[in-house]
């Protein structure tokens, strides 16, 4: 079971890495790994388990933060719909790449945060609005898929990890609030 204390820290240079692409077919080892992350955002979603297992909350999670450089990431992305509470996001993707994505940029209100940075980072990350992704599930499937706003901006996020970006990379060092008249602010 991952743990918070597996999750590795800003400064560690596999976040920096560029992460190596897994073999198709996919290893038993990598469908284990993908099924634990997958495991520690449920976990980290509940608020008895999170409590119980002192986890941070947690909606992406991409394996160069457990100091594995391989281009996985796991997506769980909850509904607010009480009507619908199936989450609007969750898988597990196997070598993502972007394939397109809007001119349309956005970022949210209230700016990111990262399960491997450990202090507020204030600040707009902008981003694409629109992305289309291909990648393997777990059961082998290539997948073709749109995103758009809150979800794409995940996406994003975790594929960052995979390239050794982090999300604050994207700031605007001389003006954090600074953003061009067209970008959506999501709140």
């Amino acid at each position: 079971m991952i743990k918070m204390e597996d999750i590795i820290r800003e400064g560690h240079p596999t976040l920096r890495a560029t992460a190596k692409e897994v073999s198709i077919p996919l290893s038993d080892e990598d469908i284990q790994l993908g099924q634990e992350m997958m495991e520690f955002l449920v976990n980290s979603q509940d608020p008895i388990k999170a409590e119980e297992l002192d986890l941070r909350g947690g909606v992406g999670l991409a394996a160069p933060q457990l100091d594995i450089s391989k281009r996985i990431i796991a997506v769980l992305i909850p509904s607010n719909d009480p009507e619908n509470p199936e989450p609007i996001l969750q898988d597990v993707m196997f070598n993502p790449k972007i394939v397109s994505h809007s001119v349309q940029q956005a970022c949210l209100g209230d700016g990111e945060g990262c399960l491997s940075v450990d202090r507020n980072v204030p600040g707009y990350v902008v981003r694409s609005v629109r992305i289309t992704l291909t990648y393997t599930n777990a059961l082998g499937e290539t997948k073709k898929v749109r995103f758009k706003n809150y979800p794409a901006i995940v996406v994003q996020h975790e594929m960052d990890h995979l390239n050794g970006i982090m999300f604050y990379d994207h700031i605007n060092a001389e003006n954090p609030f600074i953003l061009k008249d067209d970008v959506l602010v999501l709140e």
